[in-house]
């Protein structure tokens, strides 16, 4: 789907959506479009029962006479005060998802009279052609036999505005953060005989063509490492693992710490020994949603040359039982020199984590580390899919994390941690176990995290609700959402660039 922007004359043909304010009035182009119809739309706004303007509302005229468009879509916009950012990218897409299916090939959407709005015209329009952009995603390269009317129509969607140039380049780098969300749910979306660590790792290489330096160790390299928590997952797979370094050096002081982010990357998780169900199963394709998101990040944060020195570790594994597989009971000593024993071999993540999270300290002595993980089934007891558990051993961190979260809709819980959570991890045979009781799983998964990221600021985000959806919202699509990246990237420019 093509996005582009224009002046606020009304276009030709097609379907055209105008706002209507709170109580039934018209937007200026609203009313100039009414006109044209010979007061259709004043008609059809009076004679409603059911809509009044409100925000969300809608109402379709198809074909009105003398207008020469197949159809107008009257949108509500409420009051233009409450109007923000995440408002009318949810319009773009509640509106891109209508009409794609609708047979339309192309849309022109007109929202002005909006002077109450804190928005200026081209952060208006952009943020509307944003949310078109996210809602128009499709995971469709293996739908072979798919009908015509099936497929999605839409092939222009212009978004009209008083101020194109102002619209263009602010939505310049919001079609940079769209590309890196959509490289995630294109990662998470992918099924396991297609992604596994090694053609994982092969797909990073692209970064190349930003400006990302891409490393790859293999098995050997992490064993000479001593990379035993993250190998002993690994070991049942015919398919080996990876340990993917992606490099991305904007800042103006090149030697400047980087921040790091570090992904879990179970490329399957079949639960090892410790076998999952069946049933749900398939699921677990998507158990590297963490290292997609930091693969989406470093993607956006080359992609819009962002002022700042990050580093993506991704550790890329699948837990596989075989006869080589890990057995409950085996201990394995960390890349830390920490020993563990693997009383659950499901409990994998963390595993994979610890040594990646030390291997981060310890080669790029990073001023932050944020690890991503879709860690616990525990989490989204808690906090279902409406927001992900935070973690962390700094207030600051915590707070900058949620507070970017909740500007571009995507919702952190800060959970609690302390030592007293720390008991249920003692082991009578090694320094660790891998897995506490049943009671806090989400809180003990992160206090064994805790324990490879040394005096490091350090934040964990457990995004096992939040990373697949099953249902449609309006900029997120079924399947896989990317939650983070907008999140993160949120965060590295409100702090990190100057």
């Amino acid at each position: 789907m093509k996005i582009s922007f224009a002046t606020t004359s009304l276009p030709d043909t097609g379907a055209v959506v105008v706002g209507v304010l709170e109580g039934g009035h018209l937007t200026p182009a609203a009313a100039a479009l009414d006109q044209t119809c010979g007061g259709a739309i004043h008609r059809a706004v009076k004679a409603a029962k059911k809509f009044s303007g409100k925000r969300d509302q809608s109402m379709t005229l198809i074909a009105p006479h003398g207008c020469g468009y197949s159809q107008v879509v009257l949108y509500g916009l409420g009051k233009p005060k409450d109007l923000d950012t995440l408002k009318l990218q949810a319009i773009g897409g509640t509106v891109q998802a209508a009409l794609t299916s609708s047979g339309e090939t192309a849309c022109a959407i007109l929202l002005d009279g909006l002077t109450d709005c804190s928005l200026g015209d081209a952060s208006v329009a952009a943020n509307l052609a944003f949310g078109a952009r996210l809602r128009s995603y499709r995971f469709d390269r293996y739908l072979t036999k798919e009908k015509k009317e099936d497929k999605p129509s839409l092939k222009k969607f212009t978004v009209h505005t008083g101020d194109v140039k102002g619209a263009k380049h602010t939505f310049e780098t919001l079609d940079k953060i769209a590309d890196g969300v959509f490289l995630t749910r294109d990662l998470v979306s992918e099924p396991a005989n297609v992604l596994y660590p090694e053609s994982f790792a092969k797909r990073c290489l692209s970064l190349t063509e930003l400006g990302v330096e891409v490393q790859v160790l293999d098995e050997k390299q992490m064993k000479k490492l001593g990379m035993g928590a993250l190998l002993g997952v690994a070991q049942g797979s015919e398919n080996k693992p990876r340990l993917v370094v992606l490099r991305w050096n904007g800042a103006k002081d090149k030697d400047a710490k980087p921040l790091a982010f570090i992904g879990k990357g179970v490329c399957f998780d079949s639960g090892g020994i410790s076998i999952k169900p069946s049933a749900g199963m398939e699921d677990m394709k998507w158990d590297m949603g963490g290292a997609g998101v930091v693969t989406g990040l470093m993607t956006v944060l080359a992609g819009r040359k962002a002022k700042v020195n990050a580093i993506g570790v991704l550790g890329l594994v699948e837990n596989m039982p075989s006869g080589a597989a890990q057995r409950p009971g085996d201990i394995v000593t960390s890349l830390s020199g920490q020993t563990i024993e693997v009383l659950n071999t499901d409990a994998e993540g963390r595993l994979v984590l610890a040594d990646a999270l030390w291997y981060a300290k310890e080669t790029f002595q990073p001023e932050v580390m944020i690890d991503l993980a879709t860690l616990t089934g525990a989490i989204i007891i808690c906090l279902g899919g409406e927001y992900a558990g935070l973690f962390s051993n700094d207030d600051a961190l915590a707070t900058r994390l949620t507070l970017a979260g909740k500007a571009v809709g995507e919702e952190l819980w800060r959970m609690p941690m302390g030592p007293a959570y720390d008991k249920q991890l003692n082991s009578q045979a090694a320094d660790m176990k891998n897995i506490g009781g049943r009671e806090g799983g989400s809180i003990t998964a992160a206090q064994f995290l805790k324990r490879f990221v040394g005096e490091v600021k350090w934040a964990h985000l457990d995004i096992a609700g939040v990373t697949w959806s099953k249902s449609d919202s309006p900029t997120v699509p079924k399947g896989g959402t990317a939650f983070g990246v907008r999140l993160l990237d949120r965060y590295v420019a409100e702090h990190w660039e100057k």
